[in-house]
């Protein structure tokens, strides 16, 4: 019974793990003393991307989200301009493999059980995950200040749609709460 409730528990800790670590991690920020009540129309500045295709993805995207929101796209004398950076990153991840846990609990000798046999063996392996960033910036179009700022980080995926899905997701959940609320 108890190894039954153990492998239950690992494996609870284990998804959590495992979905916290796939999930794209998206933050905003803003400058807490602008006021997006009267921003209606935008500009884009500058886009840089590792990949010269999500550009234009990334900003029909974005486009949508604030068109959405009743903003227009104008090519001159915008409330705000946007910028937008794309980057892949290489980022290390470590895995280890337990295997034949060995002793237990009560009976045998040792405290409690735990002896010869220990832990087994274990293997770590180290992986190169290629992981994709984007900031999306938005900057006041007269003082030229920072208003706001969204940033996302998604592992890379060896399938185009998937990672095209993931940026539109994203994105999505960069706009969610725009524009913000004093």
């Amino acid at each position: 019974m108890k190894t039954k409730i153990l492998s239950t528990l690992a494996a609870a800790v284990f998804l959590t793990v495992a979905s916290s670590a796939f999930a794209g991690d998206v933050k905003t920020d803003y400058n807490h003393e602008a006021n997006f009540d009267n921003i209606h129309t935008y500009a884009w500045g500058e886009m840089k991307t590792a990949n010269p295709f999500y550009a234009d993805r990334i900003k029909q995207e974005v486009d949508k989200d604030l068109q959405g929101r009743g903003w227009q796209l104008v090519q001159s004398g915008a409330d705000v301009t946007i910028f937008a950076v794309g980057s892949i990153h290489n980022q290390q991840e470590l895995e280890t493999y337990y295997n034949g846990f060995g002793g237990g609990w009560g009976g045998g000798w040792g405290w409690r059980g735990w002896g010869p046999g220990g832990w087994g063996d274990t293997t770590t392996t180290v992986t190169n995950q290629k992981v994709g960033m984007l900031v999306v910036d938005m900057f006041n179009g007269n003082s030229k200040e920072l208003m706001w700022r969204g940033s996302s980080d998604e592992d890379i995926s060896k399938n185009t749609d998937k990672n095209t899905k993931n940026l539109d997701k994203d994105i999505d959940k960069m706009f969610e709460k725009f524009p913000p609320k004093k």
